[in-house]
């Protein structure tokens, strides 16, 4: 019982809270003279926004970023301050203003109910998750499109979808759940831009098969995702943990996350929206040897 408590420790400790985010709520007509339209901009450069936290596990991988080797071939890649201050602000008042918010109807074990937060989704394919579809929508808002630009740039990934979420205040949350579908393959890359609010990105590992299901003592990792902040997850990230963005009872402000993402055709015999864990277990091996 001890090993597994000392499994349990959070693995993250922060020196200090980043400052709560009082942007705009109204959106402008133009974005502010000095922000460069062009994508190479962003994220490229010294860093102006102060780390506000440090890893003392797990192993950092890459000094150009904040970029740790959650476990073996899984990846995640931290990079505060992706657009500037000013960027930031009008996008999240542009976006938080001209994308068609609703709120999704979901399904577990028959019962509907509405998600706690509203959605949005572009994309040439469909998008399935929690038993019901988003439809496909190639009409892109064209900042997205310039998003994407600058986040393939950064991550050196392709993307051809995005799941918008937006978090009305501390009530709105996204539970325990992987991005695992097999709409996105094996092994998919997930990024994200962060605006609005300062909210908490929790992660679990998943416990070992013998453990069934059982999540009382898994490693857990906590990260405060700060206004302007690309956070990029990939290599068998989905397939060894879950992530969440809990509900808060403090005074919460608005948040977008943007979730770029690579969507395949369902393959065939399928049921839409099916999970990579309810495959056959070779196939999950497969994966990680996939990696290494």
């Amino acid at each position: 019982m001890s090993d597994k408590r000392q499994r349990a420790r959070v693995q993250g400790s922060w020196a200090k809270q980043p400052p709560k985010h009082s942007g705009p709520t109204v959106p402008n007509s133009q974005p502010p003279n000095n922000v460069n339209p062009e994508p190479s901009s962003w994220g490229s450069g010294p860093q102006k926004t102060p780390k506000t936290f440090e890893f003392n596990q797990p192993t950092k991988v890459d000094e150009m970023s904040e970029c740790f080797c959650l476990s073996i071939c899984s990846r995640l890649r931290l990079l505060p301050g992706f657009l500037s201050p000013e960027e930031a602000d009008w996008m999240f008042s542009k976006l938080l203003a001209e994308l068609p918010w609703s709120q999704k109807t979901n399904y577990r074990q028959g019962e509907a109910y509405g998600e706690p937060r509203l959605t949005c989704w572009f994309g040439e394919l469909p998008y399935t998750y929690a038993r019901s579809t988003m439809a496909a929508n190639a009409q892109w808002h064209p900042l997205l499109s310039t998003l994407r630009a600058a986040v393939e740039q950064a991550s050196g990934r392709s993307f051809n979808s995005l799941l918008c979420n937006l978090y009305r205040d501390g009530r709105d949350s996204i539970g325990w759940h992987s991005d695992d579908e097999a709409s996105l393959g094996d092994g998919p890359t997930i990024a994200s831009i962060s605006l609005g609010d300062t909210r908490v990105f929790g992660l679990r590992k998943r416990p070992p098969p013998d453990e069934n299901g059982d999540f009382t003592y898994v490693e857990q990792i906590r990260v405060p995702l700060s206004h302007g902040t690309l956070l990029v997850m990939d290599g068998a990230t989905q397939d060894d943990w879950q992530h969440q963005v809990a509900k808060e009872y403090h005074d919460r402000g608005p948040r977008i996350n943007l979730t770029f993402r690579t969507m395949f055709p369902e393959p065939e015999g399928h049921r839409p929206g099916t999970k990579l864990n309810n495959w056959p277990l070779i196939v999950q091996l497969q994966l990680h040897q996939d990696y290494n």
